[in-house]
């Protein structure tokens, strides 16, 4: 039998330093002497998928050391379909300020429930607004120009590939991954139009940004088709194409964050989102009064809140030329110079 949501919360709480077994007294978030509790709800693939969840587990760390917050987490079982009921868990928890939702399949559950409970905050990253429905005025969210940072992907792919064949592999086929695909064609195309893009998907449910032995099935299928650079957006999937990279002794392009570590001198480069800091500063912004819900906050390539990896761990694989050329179009891309329409879809 599967412990219950109250059970697992209150080992959590335990588990986080919040019980009054450690001596540290809950206090009301709302209070102004009490510190900030925030309840992140993670996507599927959990903490560990050393990519979107870890990168807003690492946001609350910063806010932790930086401004002293409190945090507790919950992680979904299997395709995450308790996911309303663990937001709801942390709402009627009266200590706990501000609800975070880590992806995009929890847009439509955190929209019901902010308006269920309009005295508490609530966050979603990569959220989708939903058809016909008003946005609560206590729900804010956060997305990334993805398609136009997989554009600067796909012209990095084009600009290495010695095959003029790259890949792609998506985790659950939707539309935000459709985005991270359609750019990549966009920017492959933009640099050289000869050069042969191959797109898989993973799935069509939430469990399809939890398959490594499937990622790397199809990232093998898509290396031994000629493929020499491999764009992967299929969350701790990823970490299998990642090791199909290593085998195949090929290339491959991560996202969310920095995935050099997994593979060295076979990551081409990561194009990041910076969940971490574009959270911490939400919650500054909780802190400091500023919050402001009802609407969605983007995070782009002007600031490099969406960017890519270029360092002295992977300069050599990209080459200066390549790296300037890329520095390039972000810049035209920025000013408009190179319009990426973050709504149409490549065929």
């Amino acid at each position: 039998m599967k412990p219950s949501l109250s059970l697992f919360l209150l080992f959590l709480l335990i588990l986080t330093g919040c019980s009054a077994q450690n001596g540290e007294k809950r206090v009301d978030a709302h209070s102004p002497a009490g510190k900030l509790q925030i309840g992140l709800v993670f996507d599927v693939g959990g903490r560990g998928d050393k990519s979107f969840n870890d990168s807003a587990y690492n946001g609350l760390e910063i806010a932790k050391a930086k401004h002293g917050i409190n945090f507790l987490y919950i992680e979904p079982q299997g395709e995450g379909a308790d996911r309303e009921a663990a937001l709801r868990q942390m709402a009627v928890d009266p200590d706990i300020g501000l609800i975070v939702g880590v992806g995009m399949l929890f847009s439509e559950s955190i929209t019901a429930i902010a308006a269920e409970f309009p005295d508490k905050k609530f966050l979603c990253i990569d959220y989708i607004r939903q058809p016909k429905v008003v946005m609560p005025k206590n729900l804010e969210g956060i997305v990334f120009e993805e398609k136009k940072g997989s554009f600067l992907a796909g012209a990095l792919a084009a600009l290495v590939t010695k095959t003029k064949t790259v890949g792609f592999i998506g985790g659950m086929e939707s539309s935000v991954i459709k985005k991270f695909e359609s750019g990549f064609i966009e920017g492959v195309r933009s640099v050289n139009p000869a050069v042969r893009v191959i797109s898989g998907y993973i799935g069509m449910t939430g469990s399809a940004f939890a398959d490594p032995a499937k990622g790397r099935e199809l990232a093998l299928g898509q290396y031994a088709r000629g493929a020499d650079i491999i764009y992967q957006a299929a969350g701790a999937s990823g970490l299998g194409v990642i090791e199909a990279a290593r085998e195949s002794k090929a290339l491959v392009i991560c996202t969310d964050r920095d995935q050099e570590p997994e593979a060295p001198g076979y990551v081409l480069s990561s194009m990041t989102k910076a969940v971490d800091k574009a959270l911490l500063k939400t919650v500054e912004t909780v802190l400091d009064g500023s919050f402001r819900g009802g609407g969605v906050s983007v995070f782009g390539l002007e600031d490099r809140y969406t960017d890519y990896v270029y360092n002295g761990k992977n300069a050599s694989l990209i080459g200066m030329k390549n790296h300037q050329q890329l520095e390039d179009i972000r810049k035209k891309i920025v000013t408009g110079k190179i319009v990426v329409d973050e709504t149409a879809v490549v065929q």
